[in-house]
């Protein structure tokens, strides 16, 4: 099974997805995060979906875990680079995200979780 690549940016993870995620992919990815999360002292996860142009309930929900699990280990996750089909597929699904902090593009991301780091009003 393919593996999602996860580089480390210093204090930041950066996941660029490239393809379409299957379920099991997904699952590999948040269990994957958790671990380099965990090993490395990450403070921020930054997830590129720029290339996908599908995404499903269970991947949604997915990034919404991964939010989770990434709040849980003391890091801030930001999704970049949905595209509008994207977005609006996941609220015809009914799926809000909730927790789950999104920017237009890679730049802006960093710049949110640069901003969520020094405790600005962004932080948890």
């Amino acid at each position: 099974m393919y593996r999602i690549p996860i580089l480390q940016m210093g204090q930041v993870l950066l996941v660029t997805i490239q393809l379409d995620m299957q379920d099991q992919m997904a699952l590999a990815l948040q269990d994957d995060l958790a671990n380099k999360i965990s090993t490395t002292g990450a403070k921020g996860v930054m997830i590129d979906i720029s290339a996908l142009e599908i995404v499903d309930s269970f991947v949604g929900r997915m990034l919404a875990s991964i939010s989770g699990i990434s709040r849980i280990l003391d890091a801030t996750t930001v999704v970049v680079g949905m595209q509008p089909a994207v977005a609006i597929t996941l609220v015809e699904l009914g799926l809000s995200l909730e927790g789950v902090r999104t920017a237009l593009n890679v730049e802006r991301g960093m710049e949110l979780l640069a901003h969520s780091r020094k405790g600005g009003p962004l932080a948890r």
